[in-house]
């Protein structure tokens, strides 16, 4: 049956209810089911029984579904683990001692955020609740803790090679690739993506920049100024959220924190990694390039976190941080942390089979081919994908509603793979990174103890100046597909448009031991 504009109607749906409710799991739900009913000769009873019989049931029930499910519960596992046994708070403890100014209170937190690239959440609460202390000692306000936090939470989580964003992508694009008669491994197909990911590099950027050169604009210039010259981290008559979902990520108490405790558990995970996906492939007996792309990824992942997370329970055991009672619990804990990644991951790949069976792919692509320029298709994935994920607050939900219409248009145009995918992804993580709804924008107030709408109202003129820059990035890749160009043409427009608005928006903000020294002349001449 061919549906014409009316197979639009699922996604389009699925995306007005998402923006409405704030809710992506109902949106993709009723996406499904009224796309089950519409091939179901427009019978609602039909089309529910349809939406679990036709879609959500074989989706899930299939052996590749099953191993993305598991990897995404055992991940859990890892990040409780490596919650619990205190490794992330000694490696800042270690940062800290060596910050003497605010440049590298910001430069130590943005790299700690590095560091911890394998988990958003734990990402946002943890660099955040330890380096509060440090940054609030060098006189940086709040809002600029929250700032880098949140800059380096969602964005480092799709430019690192493993992480619970990758596990989730993965899920999709190898939905999509199957469909699509695409070879190659999924795994290998978003590795791809990470050049292109302009919008992640950008704020990543961005943050250096600003750390040691103090260009400050707008209301975060403001913040900076008053923090500096006052000692006020927070403006008067802030309310900071209270911080209660910090307590989940305290070490044991009474237990010295370990730095090997997380930096062993991650080197088994992204040692083990390559080496099963080299088996897995076939490797000696396949070349290096050959057996990557023949390898099983899921697999290889679920193994590697297995292991990871054994070894951190161990680790934990040894130490004698709790029994192994408490570390079963810890483990189911951890797989019940990742339900929500279960629900959208299924409901993901059942609207896409909808939309596939509906042709709303080829209606996208036949509007595409005729009157949209290809080399402006990425730009608009990425503005699509900016205004779903901000409007809506999940980087999750705008994936799950957009891969699988930009893989599909992206065949059809011949447009590189790597490049749709990666706009998705990057208009995905700005609206993660700054919206006000965003769990993760939540998150990073909570973990710095800053006042929410404070940091939101801080942090949009500086993301929205990285997506500035990740527009001209997706336009000049798109024209050339070239990653090295677009890096470049947008690099330059992110500096030039930082030095243009610091010129009509900025404020200096004065040195911190020129500060102090000020002070100290004042009081020895007030005495």
């Amino acid at each position: 049956m061919d549906f014409g504009a009316l197979s639009l109607v699922p996604p389009l749906v699925a995306i007005v209810l998402a923006v409405l409710t704030r809710n992506v799991v109902p949106a993709l739900f009723a996406g499904i089911w009224l796309g089950a009913t519409m091939l179901n000769g427009w019978n609602p009873l039909l089309g529910l029984w349809a939406t679990f019989r036709d879609f959500v049931i074989p989706n899930v029930g299939d052996p590749w579904s099953a191993t993305v499910l598991i990897y995404c519960g055992l991940f859990g596992v890892l990040i409780a683990f490596l919650q619990r046994t205190g490794g992330a708070h000694a490696l800042a403890a270690a940062i800290a001692n060596k910050v003497r100014t605010p440049a590298g209170a910001q430069g130590s937190t943005w790299f700690f955020g590095l560091i911890i690239f394998f988990e958003d959440y734990f990402n946002a609460l943890t660099v955040g609740s330890v380096m509060r202390s440090v940054s609030d000692r060098m006189r940086v306000a709040r809002e600029k803790l929250a700032y880098i936090v949140d800059s380096t939470s969602a964005p480092i989580c799709l430019l690192a090679p493993v992480s619970t964003w990758v596990v989730f992508v993965m899920g999709l694009i190898g939905t999509q690739s199957e469909t699509l008669g695409l070879e190659g491994s999924s795994y290998v197909t978003y590795l791809t993506t990470i050049p292109f990911n302009f919008y992640a590099i950008f704020a990543l950027a961005m943050v250096v920049v600003i750390a040691f050169t103090r260009i400050e604009y707008g209301p975060m210039a403001a913040a900076e100024y008053r923090a500096r010259t006052t000692g006020k981290v927070m403006r008067d008559g802030a309310q900071p959220p209270t911080g209660q979902e910090i307590t989940n990520i305290d070490p044991v108490e009474g237990r010295k924190p370990r730095i090997r405790n997380m930096l062993v558990p991650l080197g088994v995970l992204l040692g083990l990694i390559p080496v099963l996906f080299l088996w897995t492939g076939g490797f000696p007996q396949n070349d290096l390039v050959t057996a990557i792309g023949e390898s099983e990824g899921a697999l290889s992942i679920l193994i590697a976190s297995f292991t990871a997370g054994v070894v951190a329970l161990s680790m934990g055991l040894v130490q004698r941080q709790y029994s192994f009672k408490e570390a079963m619990e810890m483990v189911i804990s951890g797989v019940k942390g990742m339900t929500m990644v279960y629900v959208i991951l299924a409901l993901a790949w059942s609207i896409g089979s909808v939309t596939e069976e509906m042709g709303t792919a080829d209606y996208v692509i036949q509007l595409a081919e005729s009157g949209v320029p290809v080399t402006i298709v990425p730009v608009l994935i990425f503005i699509a994908g900016c205004v779903v994920a901000f409007t809506t607050g999940t980087s999750y939900g705008t994936f799950a509603i957009l891969i699988p219409i930009a893989m599909p248009l992206g065949v059809a145009l011949d447009i590189p793979m790597a490049i749709m995918i990666a706009a998705v992804f990057s208009g995905g993580i700005f609206g993660d990174h700054c919206s006000p709804i965003s769990d993760t924008t939540v998150l990073s107030s909570t973990g710095a103890a800053c006042d929410h709408i404070d940091h939101v109202n801080t942090q949009i003129p500086y993301a929205v100046t990285a997506a500035v820059a990740a527009v001209c990035g997706f336009l000049v890749a798109g024209a050339t597909g070239s990653a090295a160009l677009g890096l470049a043409a947008g690099a330059v427009v992110l500096i030039v448009l930082m030095l243009v608005l610091y010129r009509v928006w900025g404020q200096a903000v004065p040195d911190l031991s020129t500060v102090l020294a000020r002070e100290k002349q004042d009081t020895e001449e007030s005495r």
